[in-house]
């Protein structure tokens, strides 16, 4: 792990220590899987408990989202309760609906492609807010998939040919090689 920004040093194209969470190991030395949240490099050859982790993640994140919409709707009858009026209703009511769809885009897009990390700052307050949108978009991607498998498996497939390019040899020493005529 990274001291500063507490991510892993084990990217796809580094060489470094193998990651925890299993998975299979590349051989000579090559790249190593980045591993994923809640699977490690498990997802790599879908072993190591991969379905029954995947399914966990399913079950947990619709069971938070669902626990979210509890409290949300308790802090609805707080507001209902402390009289504030109408407006006030509807503007939290309306924050909390946009934050969650914004938020479930967003994750869902962070699936697929890398975002820029100062974006992804700027939007931290808008994700939190909107933080029932991110558990849902983890349901529905667990479905069919680890979350962010897809993006993760073609960059290290991407690694590994680059790794392949560069490991490749020639055979003989192309100036001695005879000529046709």
């Amino acid at each position: 792990m990274s001291d500063e920004t507490g991510t892993p040093d084990t990217s796809a194209g580094s060489p470094g220590r193998a990651a925890e969470g299993g998975g299979a190991p590349p051989q000579g030395g090559g790249p190593r899987p980045e591993p994923l949240r809640f699977f490690g490099t498990s997802w790599v050859g879908h072993d190591n408990g991969y379905a029954a982790r995947r399914a966990g993640v399913a079950v947990g994140s619709l069971a938070a989202a669902a626990v979210s919409c509890l409290v949300l709707r308790l802090a609805y009858e707080g507001i209902r309760i402390a009289e504030t009026g109408s407006f006030v209703t509807v503007l939290v009511v309306a924050m909390f609906a946009i934050c969650s769809a914004l938020a479930f885009r967003n994750t869902w897009e962070g699936f697929g492609k890398r975002h820029d990390p100062q974006r992804q700052a700027s939007l931290r307050g808008l994700l939190a807010i909107g933080f029932v949108g991110t558990l849902l978009a983890y349901f529905f991607r667990s479905l069919t998939e680890a979350p962010g498998e897809k993006l993760h498996r073609e960059e290290y497939e991407q690694a590994l040919e680059a790794h392949a390019r560069r490991t490749t040899r020639r055979t003989g020493n192309p100036s001695k090689k005879k000529r046709r005529r």
